[in-house]
């Protein structure tokens, strides 16, 4: 696989997967734009992978912020080839203990933030007559997670949307995929009661959880010209803990 020449914006990628993500795509030749709302963190992580890497401020929950970021990109480049939208979270809590504050940034994080971007880009892509997306969503999304409902049905609304808009992408050159990881190694993941973690480890068939390097890798394939020929897809990266039909 190789990126040279091409223009990528990872979203959410200062840390975790998504930093994975930035350093995957520089290593292979992209020109990456990493995304993130913590500035403290993006400036510095941009500064230390070799390769051409820009940090730019991005909160994918505010529409100004999002413009600003795509406004940046274009006026800089012309075209976004990749938008790999990373940026996500939850936290596992019972239903019935969920204020609204809680849901609200579940749901904007997690569905709203993934639909807002591809709105920002989309219209370039369709000019350009390329592009790929690739949004990161989650097993939750796929058959739920006890503790996670509002979070799992954000999940499930962006692998909707994922395969809606690839639908709509298709007659444009545009693939737009998913990737689903189990539980991964992050400083999110650790931020868990050990107790949970040990339960996930105990239901992982391979015993361990995933590697950021591990998903990024997926994202990066479903990035790449060996994906051409697939759009509308979910891809879950999760050592077989769920194995969908």
């Amino acid at each position: 696989m190789k990126f040279e020449g091409k223009i990528v914006l990872v979203a959410g990628g200062a840390s975790g997967i998504g930093l994975a993500a930035v350093e995957g795509f520089a290593a292979l030749g992209a020109e990456v734009y990493l995304g993130d709302l913590n500035e403290e963190a993006g400036k510095p992580a941009a500064a230390s992978i070799k390769g051409k890497v820009h940090a730019v401020k991005l909160d994918v929950t505010d529409k100004a912020s999002i413009t600003q970021c795509r406004d940046r990109i274009l006026n800089e480049k012309g075209r976004l080839d990749v938008l790999a939208h990373v940026a996500g979270w939850g936290h596992i809590q019972p239903f019935v203990e969920n204020s609204d504050e809680f849901i609200e940034k579940v749901v904007k994080l997690n569905l709203m933030g993934p639909i807002e971007m591809a709105r920002a880009f989309f219209p370039s892509m369709i000019e350009q007559k390329s592009g790929k997306i690739v949004i990161v969503a989650s097993d939750a999304g796929r058959v739920g997670s006890l503790g996670e409902s509002v979070y799992s049905g954000a999940k499930g609304g962006a692998i909707a949307f994922t395969k809606s808009l690839a639908r709509e992408g298709a007659r444009h050159n545009i693939q737009v995929n998913c990737v689903c990881p189990g539980p991964t190694d992050t400083p999110l993941l650790r931020s868990e009661p050990e107790k949970f973690l040990e339960a996930f480890l105990k239901a992982i068939p391979m015993k361990r959880f995933g590697k950021p390097s591990e998903v990024a890798d997926a994202v990066i394939f479903m990035a790449s010209n060996r994906a051409d020929y697939i759009t509308g897809q979910v891809l879950s990266v999760n050592g077989g803990l769920v194995i969908p039909g």
